[in-house]
């Protein structure tokens, strides 16, 4: 029986953007839904119910039981987190994940930008409700997400295309979240690879691995 795989893309970003690893999944036979949600219109918590409604719908239609895996990035992975600590998607139903360049530890762009007095009401208006709640802080919603209990795999970037950005971030980084801070407690595998935030999810390397964890539960060496 065929598995099925859902994708989250990022904050700012399309359905589009997932494409490449909705194809090469695709083509191994998995059915997969390729969510399309508007990340900059509602909080963490509103997108986290909208795209957990879907996965559940999708995962329905074929079997009531069937284990669902997810693939995600950047802030997909945040709202993949949320929807199961706040039980709208059963633990018992999530398979194998994957998070590309997920802001697990939160990200210090929301910190360094969202309360400055001109760079603040711009930061907000590109990114929404859901970026403003991204912050390393205790008050921003990674750090009051529990460790996770499914199996997981992370891979990181470690190449900035944007230096402006990037002088805000400690350590190696994507341009917009930290090596560092990608990894979350209870994580089967780390991967770090040399490409930007933006752009990870097209690497075809990257797709290689994405598939690889999820057919044998860890990334190849």
């Amino acid at each position: 029986m065929p598995a099925s795989i859902v994708l989250l893309h990022g904050l700012g970003r399309t359905y589009r953007s997932m494409l490449p690893i909705a194809r090469a999944a695709e083509a191994r036979g998995y059915r997969v839904l390729n969510v399309a949600y508007p990340s900059r219109t509602a909080p963490i918590e509103a997108l986290a119910e909208r795209v957990a409604h879907e996965a559940q719908a999708f995962a329905g239609a074929f079997d009531a039981h069937e284990r669902v895996h997810f693939v995600t990035h950047s802030l997909g992975g945040i709202l993949l987190r949320a929807a199961v600590a706040a039980g709208l998607l059963p633990l018992d139903r999530v398979g194998r994940a994957v998070m590309l360049a997920p802001p697990n530890q939160g990200s210090e762009l929301p910190d360094a930008l969202g309360g400055r007095p001109l760079l603040g009401p711009l930061y907000r208006q590109v990114t929404g409700p859901a970026g403003a709640q991204l912050g390393t802080g205790p008050a921003g919603v990674p750090a009051r997400l529990p460790p996770v209990e499914f199996e997981l795999g992370v891979i990181a970037g470690s190449r900035s295309l944007n230096p402006l950005l990037s002088r805000y971030i400690e350590g190696p980084d994507d341009g917009k979240v930290s090596v560092g801070r990608a990894a979350v407690p209870g994580m089967r595998d780390f991967l770090v690879v040399p490409h930007s935030h933006t752009f990870l999810m097209r690497a075809p390397a990257v797709v290689e691995q994405v598939l690889h964890f999820l057919e044998r539960g860890a990334f190849a060496r």
